[in-house]
């Protein structure tokens, strides 16, 4: 067995788990530690078949003691949504086991299937990829199961908000008032609830003439019901902070364009896109560092906080 890190070792327990879930005659020949996840351990493990040949599967393993109290329900909501999807043309990985509580292993733990591609998160070619990004929402959106998951939680209030150095004072303060209001109505869709550029693969190699497509979207602990708007504005800050304001406000139309609904009132649309632009203010530093781990080193702190100023403000200005 290979590993490339100490990081990309399992622990005792871990591995007899995983082992119980291999086919017969299969084993684990290579560990790899995957980069880019904030709230769990992720790990790609090369599974030698009997047939002499390979396939991946991949490890998630809560072990930071503040995500760790939350694990049993983010699991379990991520089953659910692996299990839903499993009979849908939504690129997502199969469940293979899950551990929510750590009966069997040292931390809980899910153990899936791997998908092919790879996050893109370059500013290059970025005009082909968010149409790509709004048709995939619009197509999670329109899932109906047959059980609902739970309702959307938003954890930001205007006490809570970060106002960055710097900021457009009157913006952010027409904004954070903004928040202090009851949620509009709106009708209910199947959310991702973290559909993002890092939770999307795309599969780039080789370079087809079609262009890129989409391969997979993963990490749907989040997975919850509540208004498309939530997860177009989350995605839209992603990409405002990524690639600069101007992508997050063209977000909203690539999404209509691709066939997805919205709230009708330009209103009802800013809530949402504040509320989740704001909420961002609280986790900058957390969000800009996996972001420079893959290659994007201009994203520091000081510059991510910047362009979710200018979001910000764009969009008061834009819909206020």
């Amino acid at each position: 067995m290979t590993h490339d890190d100490e990081a990309g070792t399992l622990r005792p327990l871990t591995l007899a788990w995983v082992s119980r879930h291999l086919d017969a005659g299969e084993r684990i020949v290579a560990i790899e530690a995957l980069h880019g996840g904030v709230t769990a351990e992720m790990r790609r493990l090369t599974i030698g078949t009997r047939d002499g040949g390979t396939r991946d599967l991949v490890l998630r393993t809560y072990v930071d003691p503040f995500f760790v109290e939350h694990a049993e329900d983010s699991l379990l909501r991520e089953t659910g949504a692996l299990t839903l999807l499993a009979e849908t043309g939504v690129p997502a990985p199969g469940l293979v086991a899950v551990d929510p509580t750590a009966e069997h292993c040292e931390y809980p733990s899910l153990l899936m299937t791997h998908l092919a591609g790879r996050t893109v998160l370059d500013d290059e070619g970025l005009e082909t990829r968010v149409p790509l990004l709004a048709r995939q929402l619009v197509a999670i959106h329109a899932l109906r199961p047959a059980e609902r998951p739970r309702k959307f939680v938003t954890l930001t209030t205007a006490e809570t908000v970060v106002t960055p150095k710097g900021a457009d004072t009157a913006a952010w303060t027409a904004a954070i008032d903004l928040i202090r209001k009851p949620p509009p109505p709106y009708e209910g869709r199947f959310l991702h609830r973290d559909f993002q550029p890092g939770n999307v693969l795309f599969d780039v190699s080789p370079p087809s003439p079609a262009g890129p497509r989409i391969s997979g979207v993963v990490d749907w602990a989040g997975t919850s019901w509540g208004p498309a708007d939530l997860d177009v504005a989350h995605c839209a800050t992603n990409l405002a902070m990524l690639h600069g304001p101007a992508w997050g406000l063209r977000f909203a139309a690539a999404y209509e364009e691709a066939g997805g609904m919205l709230a009708a009132a330009a209103s009802e649309r800013l809530y949402w896109r504040v509320r989740d632009a704001l909420a961002f203010s609280e986790e900058v530093q957390l969000v800009a560092k996996p972001w420079r781990e893959a290659g994007r080193a201009e994203l520091t702190t000081r510059a991510v906080e910047e362009r979710l100023d200018a979001y910000v403000t764009a969009s008061m200005h834009a819909l206020g």
